[in-house]
């Protein structure tokens, strides 16, 4: 009988606040449904978490919604925001897929897969129809949001595109605001330009109509262009790079509008004009550049724990500034120069007095204004504004797992003084508790599942794991093992100093801390009998410590109170440092990995030596043993797993278990049933968790998630779900479910997953090699295998649908003559489809592919399905079905295949007859569609005439006097 296992599937991921290399939105109201009614101070903050976006309550810290998709792993790295639909999200993910996101519902409308490699930036137009995407391909694309596809790729440049801005040419006419944010009209003009900028130092302007690069400058003198911040009114742009260059340029924004009205041939010139280059304080690479959309404040970041804050002068401030520096110019001339001519240094020194503020210099117009110090190093950070504050306030994310909000005083415009103090900043909300600042070094459940510890630097924190809330938060060392005590309301943990901290978790206090070993304690392990606990330390020594209550004096009292100690009971030396311990279960012996590779195995009662087990080429990081106490599983930096027999010490087998060092080995520690006495589980670097079969020697699942190296793992006490903590900062819980799994579908399954990577890759490869990569402008299509499996359905759709055609027309033509002939035998796919007919089934399988996929998909289909396919367009057309569709595949085919399809003479008279039916069906929804616009025009010129508005004095409910109210009528 084949052998079955249980499945295990992530559950839960928690203790993650933002990624590290996500970008960041701020929202002043809710947009969520079960939301509260009534938005905090502080707004709320979507940030990416690994492969989820998270919104957080700022000012609360509550966590108000998760979107995430279960068919994506990748990791979110971009997050932007519709300028004209506040609700409607773009995220950009690690590999390549952007999915736009409703944040009213948590639902994603529709999927792009355009690009080849991690999406480095976002933006929407004005209109909210166009969204533009940059990745580390170098590639720009432009997606239709109306039409769901993707209307064309740019390749002008030659590294990774780091920001893009569209060109609002209408920003002269004003802003209209919505939802706190100034939201700038869409334009009226047909044309629309981009700026980009990229790694290569380049930053282009891009005529999106006509889809070719208009201008391109050297954006950075020293290296790569990193960011790009436009100014509100869009009439000036700063780029940044390496050692704090900053540089200005200015936008033509009326040479733009006249180039967009001028028809054939364009005089060339210049829109981008560089006015000067600035340097921050800090000599670090720029990240972004963020301008203020209400005031002249700029925030820039980069790599640093540091946020500068710059200001733009007002001119009346610039006025002074260039007053005053010709005065000291004049000064100067006079002091210096005691000659005939100085009265006439002085005279032409006097006419610089003429000149207006285009004479100021880059320096004169934005000045240093404050250095904001925050708690992390920056990963992305935002504006934000709330009616009625007074201040500047600026969200920022850092690296460590943390969202921060900073109050930032206006410039008092009353002072004078020449050299005056930077204002005081203060940091008023943080969202930090959910998580730790630091990677995660240990993991541990209580006795009964309920409680799980995790360990950092700096942090002990306990958790509910069924809600996964945090229940305390302790601080502690740089921790690198821990453990609950029985009774589960102490925990101890070890530490890199060598030091023993014991924690009573009800009170929130450490109890004591020990010296315990003159090196790390890498590693500790409970006794099984719950009264004792060993340390091993890279000191060479192993110790034994009871556990003793001790009744110490309350001071200025005659009272006691009970107090747990830790008393080392018994040393044992080794010859190196000492990296994992382990108990058997059957407290009979002790198992001690050391630095040289190798494990010994003790008895515990005497410290003798009874087993050396030699195998692994590099150290032993983690051991377990069986719950029967009969095997030992080591885990070892040598990536290889082994299995010894704890009664002679002999290998049972040694494998290749993961792709680098393996970190956790783990035994389930009290199964169920006997099948699972020799199941275990290891975690490694490589960011897999998998599953094992001791007894067979197999693999059973691995299970992916992490986006890191995973540091830890604990093994609920029956095996019924694992938690696992990695560098991604998340924590992760792995539930085992009811569904069945047998190795060798497992093994087919990932034969399979191979199979479709690498042929995705051959594919993108060969795409490259056939065609164009020196184009500028390029189709905007990527095959993956939905699109591939697609064609695939379409293709075997027309050819059972053809033959089930010219079988029913058969059929029809015979009844005419015979009209009692009995019904064909058709195929039995229509026949369980409800004796569907073949057209109506080609259209079903095509309306069943996503949109957004559909081009991709349709270039599947080779040259020779075109007649079939043209054969069942000419029947839609001609009974009206789902026209939209019907038209898109027809143009998009006879757009690809145009010259074939002239080559043909099969397909001449098809199209033909299809054209009149076609003109005829497209007329006709033309005619319904003018209709409709017409009465919508002629309801919105009633309502507007009869909005007649007049104030009336009205009532005040208790008799308390009148006031004036507005009111209108609509209809």
């Amino acid at each position: 009988m084949v052998k079955s296992y249980s499945k295990y599937e992530q559950s839960q991921a928690f203790a993650i606040v933002n990624s590290a290399s996500s970008t960041l939105v701020w929202t002043s109201k809710s947009l969520i449904l079960n939301a509260s009614k009534r938005p905090s101070d502080a707004g709320h903050a979507y940030v990416g978490a690994n492969e989820e976006v998270l919104c957080w309550d700022v000012k609360k810290g509550e966590l108000l919604s998760r979107w995430r998709d279960a068919a994506c792993n990748a990791e979110v790295t971009s997050i932007t925001r519709s300028k004209a639909d506040p609700d409607i999200f773009a995220v950009g993910y690690g590999d390549g897929s952007i999915r736009i996101w409703d944040s009213r519902t948590a639902t994603i409308i529709i999927s792009f897969n355009g690009h080849k490699s991690a999406i480095t930036t976002l933006v929407f137009d004005a209109s909210g129809v166009l969204l533009a995407s940059g990745s580390r391909d170098t590639n720009i694309i432009l997606w239709d949001l109306v039409a769901e596809v993707g209307l064309f790729r740019l390749r002008g440049h030659k590294a990774q595109i780091t920001a893009l801005h569209f060109v609002n040419l209408n920003n002269a006419e004003g802003l209209e605001t919505h939802d706190s944010n100034p939201i700038p009209k869409a334009t009226n003009t047909d044309q629309v330009y981009l700026i980009s900028t990229s790694k290569d130092a380049l930053i282009k302007i891009w005529d999106v109509t006509a889809q070719y690069c208009i201008e391109t400058h050297v954006a950075q003198t020293n290296g790569e262009c990193w960011a790009l911040g436009v100014s509100p009114d869009g009439s000036g742009c700063i780029t940044a790079g390496n050692d704090g260059e900053l540089r200005v340029w200015s936008i033509d924004l009326p040479g733009l509008r006249e180039y967009a009205s001028q028809l054939g041939d364009v005089i060339e010139r210049r829109y981008l004009h560089e006015q000067g280059t600035l340097y921050r304080q800090i000599k670090d690479r720029t990240t972004d550049i963020v301008f203020h959309d209400r005031a002249d404040y700029i925030a820039i970041y980069g790599s640093e724990k540091v946020i500068e804050i710059w200001r733009v002068r007002s001119e009346g401030e610039i006025q002074k500034t260039l007053t005053r520096k010709r005065k000291r110019r004049r000064e100067k001339a006079a002091t210096e120069t005691r000659t005939k001519n100085v009265d006439a240094k002085i005279q032409a020194n006097n006419t610089d007095g003429k000149k207006g503020l285009e004479d100021a210099e880059v320096n004169d117009v934005f000045v240093p204004y404050v250095a904001v110090r925050t708690g992390g190093k920056v990963r992305a950070t935002e504006w934000t504004y709330i009616k009625g504050h007074k201040t500047l306030q600026l969200l920022a994310t850092t690296s460590n797992n943390m969202i921060e909000v900073y109050d930032i005083p206006y410039k008092d415009k009353a002072k004078v003084a020449k050299t005056e103090e930077p204002p005081e900043y203060n940091k008023v909300y943080s969202v930090d508790l959910p998580g730790h600042r630091t990677d995660i070094r240990a993991l541990a459940l209580s006795s009964d599942d309920r409680m799980l510890a995790s360990a950092s630097s700096g942090s002990l924190k306990i958790w509910n794991a069924l809600t996964q809330s945090c229940l305390r938060t302790l601080e502690c060392g740089y921790a690198l093992c821990c453990s609950f005590l029985p009774g589960d309301k102490i925990a101890v943990v070890g530490t890199k100093d060598g030091e023993i901290e014991i924690f009573d978790i009800a009170s929130s206090t450490q109890i004591d801390r020990i010296k315990a070993h003159s090196g790390s304690i890498w590693t500790l392990d409970v006794h099984p009998d719950g009264r004792s606990v060993v340390t091993g330390s890279a000191d060479k020594s192993v110790k034994f410590w009871n556990f003793e209550i001790v009744h110490e004096d309350i001071l200025g009292t005659k009272r006691t109170t009970p107090r747990l100690k830790l008393i080392h009971s018994r040393t044992l030396k080794v010859d190196d440092d000492v990296l994992s311990v382990c108990f058997s279960p059957n407290s009979r012996l002790l198992a001690v990995s050391t630095l040289d590779n190798t494990v010994k195995v003790f008895f515990v009662d005497s410290l003798k030596l009874f087993l050396n087990l030699y195998g692994h080429k590099l150290p032993v990081l983690n051991m377990s043993i069986s719950s029967d106490s009969s095997l030992i599983a080591t885990c070892s930096a040598d990536k290889n797993i082994r299995l010894w027999g704890l009664d002679f010490g002999d290998c049972h087998k040694a494998f290749f278990a993961h792709n680098d060092s393996i970190m956790q080995v783990s035994f389930i520690p009290h199964p169920v049933s006997k099948d699972e006495n020799h199941l275990f589980f290891s975690t490694s670097k490589d960011g897999t968790i998998k599953t094992w079969d001791g007894d067979k020697f197999e693999q059973i699942q691995k299970l992916q998630g992490h986006h890191g190296e995973i540091w830890a793992m604990a093994i609920s006490r029956t095996g019924n779900f694992i938690v696992t903590a990695s560098h991604d900062k998340s924590i992760r819980i792995w539930s085992q479910t009811d569904e069945q799994i047998f190795l060798e579908e497992e093994r087919e399954k990932e034969l399979e997953e191979l199979y479709e990577s690498t042929l995705t890759t051959s594919i993108e490869t060969s795409m490259d090699q056939l065609g164009g990569e020196q184009e500028e402008v390029a189709a905007a299509s990527k095959q993956t295998i939905s699109t591939l499996t697609g064609g695939e359905k379409i293709a075997e759709a027309l050819e059972l649908g053809l033959a089930d055609l010219e079988l029913v027309r058969a059929w029809r033509l015979q009844k005419s003559v015979t009209p009692d002939i009995a019904p064909p035998q058709r195929e039995p796919l229509f026949i369980a489809l409800g004796n569907i007919s073949a057209e109506r089934h080609v259209l079903n399988t095509l309306s069943k592919i996503p949109t957004a996929q559909l081009h991709d998909t349709l270039l599947v289909l080779p040259f020779s399905a075109l007649p079939a396919l043209f054969t069942f367009i000419a029947i839609w057309v001609r009974n009206r079905w789902h026209v939209p569709l019907t038209c898109r595949v027809l143009f998009f085919m006879l757009k690809t295949h145009q010259k074939q399809i002239v080559a043909s003479g099969e397909l001449k008279g098809l199209l033909e007859a299809m054209r009149v039916d076609l003109r005829d069906t497209l007329g006709g929804l033309k005619d319904v569609l003018g209709f409709n616009h017409a009465a919508l025009k002629f309801v919105h010129d009633e309502a507007r005439e009869n909005g007649i508005a007049r104030l009336e004095e009205v009532e005040i409910e208790g008799g308390k006097g009148k006031r004036k109210r507005l009111f209108v009528d609509v209809a």
